[in-house]
């Protein structure tokens, strides 16, 4: 476990870091195969257009602002985060998009919600558990909000498969465990999930596996190494001199046409018993 996953601590981070998080996940939330992901395991959750949603870990609303804007979509979302900036950036960005009428966002622990049993006809936890300390913790809370009956969405990347790979593939080896050590709490959390789902009392009902690579030309993966860049030397892994070679390296290799970036994700649908 990392002493400092940056994303998983963003109630700690100064304004540069946080500006280069909204960057990183609305870039991401907008590149057609990842909504594509998004889509495809929140229609699996069969929500209802009047349901009471809630989205742990909402960052910037991504999920959340999905679901609102799914056709007849006339419930309610409310969001939690640890971050201020993260919420304020999600309340900006639903103002934007018309669908702050059925959000509400709000700053807490997703460790220990402040909401009361059964609260809540589904929950989405998108890109979460692969950064916080205690996942079982986090589904059990999940389990205890949602109705019985109720889906839970589950979505983040496998990121013990993260790799950038490098003229020298001993060197990019080390980086991507770097990275992964850095950056990810739990990195094979998603492997886990059958067995944590069972853990907390939910039915698994689907799962979903998906690899995002790119090969030749950087498009998605773009964003990622310049959040990266700026994360890694918060986290202490490396120094900004380091930091800036390693995506320095990484662009040349896209302008080159020469650049390789792959991660697995999951998405994993329960039901609440």
């Amino acid at each position: 476990m990392t002493s400092f996953d940056p994303f998983g601590r963003t109630d700690r981070l100064d304004d540069t870091m946080l500006e280069a998080l909204v960057v990183r996940f609305e870039a991401r939330g907008k590149h057609p195969r990842f909504s594509a992901m998004l889509r495809e395991y929140v229609e699996a959750m069969n929500i209802s257009n009047t349901a009471r949603v809630l989205d742990i870990g909402c960052g910037t609303g991504l999920a959340a602002r999905a679901i609102a804007h799914r056709p007849g979509f006339s419930g309610k979302i409310t969001g939690v985060d640890l971050s201020p900036t993260l919420l304020a950036a999600a309340k900006r960005l639903s103002a934007e998009e018309g669908v702050a009428e059925h959000l509400d966002f709000q700053a807490g622990d997703v460790h220990k919600l402040d909401f009361a049993d059964s609260s809540f006809d589904a929950l989405v936890a998108h890109t979460l558990l692969s950064h916080v300390d205690e996942p079982l913790s986090v589904l059990k809370e999940a389990a205890r909000v949602v109705k019985p009956g109720g889906a839970i969405g589950i979505f983040d990347g496998d990121y013990a498969s993260l790799t950038f790979e490098r003229a020298d593939p001993v060197k990019g080896k080390a980086y991507d465990e770097t990275l992964i050590g850095a950056l990810v709490t739990n990195p094979r959390v998603m492997r886990q999930m059958p067995r944590l789902l069972h853990a907390a009392g939910l039915e698994l009902v689907t799962s979903f596996s998906y690899v995002l690579s790119e090969a030749g030309t950087a498009n998605f993966w773009s964003s990622a190494i310049e959040a990266y860049r700026k994360l890694v030397v918060k986290a202490g892994a490396m120094t900004g001199e380091e930091a800036n070679a390693w995506a320095a390296a990484l662009r040349s290799d896209s302008e080159a046409g020469v650049f390789f970036g792959s991660s697995n994700y999951y998405a994993y649908v329960g039901r609440c018993r």
